[in-house]
């Protein structure tokens, strides 16, 4: 059975490639393509040229004169301890007297004054830095603006 299957595939292929080719594929013309390069740009004269940006310039910021106290507490100048009856003022890790404390600043000390206020508690907070770079935070009752040390 496979040798009959095998003869009648050959007689049929034999007669397909046996065949001419049709009129209709021989008539078949292969068709050229031409490559080109797209165009090159050429310059052109702007009648109306762009208007140029001008650019911004910086301005620097007045440099406050901490030779002269502010007339209320202000953030980058300086603070005098007062009113605590020379016991002095205590500095916190925070804005309240919930916050533990960090140290005590003494009667007539100048702190410079980094942030504030903020309210916590019964007073009105400043953050300070102390003159050995201890930083904490002070009840504004016992700070007066003062001109730096």
């Amino acid at each position: 059975m496979t040798l009959v299957g095998l003869l009648i595939l050959g007689w049929f292929l034999g007669n397909f490639l046996a065949q001419p080719p049709d009129e209709s594929s021989a008539a078949i013309v292969p068709t050229i393509v031409r490559l080109t390069a797209p165009p090159v740009p050429t310059a052109t004269v702007s009648l109306n040229p762009p208007t140029p940006t001008v650019a911004p310039t910086a301005t620097t910021a007045a440099t406050p004169d901490l030779s002269v106290a502010p007339v209320e507490l202000t953030v980058g100048y300086y603070a005098r301890v007062g009113d605590t009856g020379g016991v002095g003022v205590t500095v916190r890790n925070g804005p309240s007297t919930r916050n533990l404390p960090v140290t005590v600043a003494a009667e007539g000390s100048s702190l410079l004054i980094l942030d504030g206020p903020t309210a916590g508690g019964d007073y009105d907070w400043w953050q300070v830095r102390m003159p050995n770079g201890t930083e904490g935070w002070a009840a504004g009752v016992f700070l007066v603006p003062s001109a730096a040390p």
